[in-house]
């Protein structure tokens, strides 16, 4: 589907996504997948980008190895970001931003940590933005 998507239209930018951030390795061998997390992402990867993705998304744990086999042109989006201290939730595969970003992410998406603030005060969604952006630098 990829690579027919991207022949009809190669303006295109077709995003990919590999294994879900939410899944566990018991999760990923019930489901039926052959290998652990990490070799069936990077198997998807690969096959995405060589389909004609421009963009995968991939747990924070296979960002780098994903990186070495696809390249630097491909972009890498990285679900499964969490701050020092937050909770989980339902992620089973997290890292903190500074270890996503250093692991080779392109843009981070971090939910929870920052919406479930809204309870208190959209005020505090900004602070915790704010400090998610302050650990980054």
């Amino acid at each position: 589907m990829i690579k027919a998507a991207a022949e009809v239209n190669p303006e295109i930018s077709i995003t990919a996504v590999t294994i879900l951030t939410s899944l566990s390795e018991e999760d990923v061998t019930e489901i039926g997948y052959a290998h652990n997390a990490e070799v069936s992402a990077l198997s998807l990867a690969r096959m995405s980008a060589a389909s004609g993705a421009r963009s995968i998304v991939s747990s924070p744990f296979e960002v780098a190895k994903i990186r070495e086999q696809v390249g630097s042109s491909i972009t890498l989006i990285t679900p499964g970001v969490r701050p020092l201290g937050s909770e989980k939730g339902d992620q089973s595969r997290v890292m903190t931003p500074p270890e996503a970003m250093a692991a080779g992410a392109n843009y981070l998406v971090i939910g929870r940590p920052i919406t479930g603030e809204w309870k208190n005060s959209p005020d505090a969604m900004s602070k915790a933005a704010a400090a998610i952006l302050d650990s980054l630098n």
